[in-house]
């Protein structure tokens, strides 16, 4: 293990305990309880206990019914952004800094966790009054320009799947909330090339949105842009929505494979 070259800073010992206890559950191929944890890492079985509930607390393990642990949905979020972030990032941010400077929006690139869009990359407007989100933070699919450029690069059949075993949830007196409605909408986005979210989730934000072609196994990603609705007539919208579809096609040939 590489150490810090810094001698001013303290090693925090249960940062150490905690790594030591997922690299053990890494390296095995069969799930562990606490017991066995404390016995194999040699650390005092109170210690684990606390630590291993910690990082259900965290969504970081999951413990079955039979107290077996395993890796959660937090630490499967961390990895897949962290994998997916690298080569999208390069290829994408100089195109969110363009959109931002255009159009005075936020931009964001996100990708498809679950039901969630997590952003994973950002260029915040200038504008002393903005809309902006962090990286990491995660949306709802089913409200949001974005959702919806994600979801329109699912087969139909995993589409027809999501919207019948979910419930679309109201945000806005906007949101789309029939399922047969929404489903067009996303739909729509294949054609035009473009997703908008007019109020849908939270009042008085607009976004557009455009698919993002990864050429990778389950990943969906997308760009979108966002300001408060006072910042966006109609004109202004319909020029960012062809800018935004040429930044996109410029996007997916500079990931398309060779």
């Amino acid at each position: 293990m590489k150490k810090s070259t810094n001698s001013r800073f303290k090693r925090v010992p249960a940062i150490d305990k905690c790594f030591g206890i997922l690299d053990l559950m890494a390296r095995s191929r069969e799930p562990f309880g606490i017991s066995e944890i404390a016995k194999k890492l040699r650390l005092n079985k109170s210690t684990v206990f606390n630590i291993v509930h910690t990082l259900i607390d965290l969504q970081v393990l999951e413990s079955s019914n039979g107290g077996r642990l395993g890796f959660g949905t937090r630490l499967h979020l961390l990895g897949k952004v962290a994998t997916s972030r690298v080569e999208l990032i390069r290829v994408v941010h100089p195109f969110l800094r363009e959109i931002s400077a255009i159009s005075n929006f936020s931009a964001f690139l996100g990708i498809r966790y679950g039901l969630n869009a997590v952003i994973v990359d950002k260029v915040d407007a200038t504008a002393q009054i903005k809309v902006s989100s962090e990286v990491g933070m995660q949306l709802p699919l089913f409200a949001g320009a974005g959702g919806k450029a994600l979801l329109s690069l699912l087969p139909d059949s995993e589409l027809d799947r999501i919207l019948s075993e979910n419930e679309v949830r109201k945000f806005t007196s906007h949101t789309i909330v029939d399922k047969s409605e929404l489903r067009r909408a996303i739909v729509k986005v294949r054609s035009e090339g473009v997703a908008y979210d007019l109020e849908e989730y939270i009042d008085g934000v607009v976004a557009l949105s455009v698919p993002i072609k990864a050429h990778k196994r389950d990943l969906q990603a997308a760009i979108w842009a966002v300001a408060l609705k006072a910042q966006a007539d109609a004109h202004k919208l319909s020029e960012l929505s062809e800018s935004l579809k040429l930044i996109g096609i410029e996007i997916n040939n500079r990931l398309s494979p060779v």
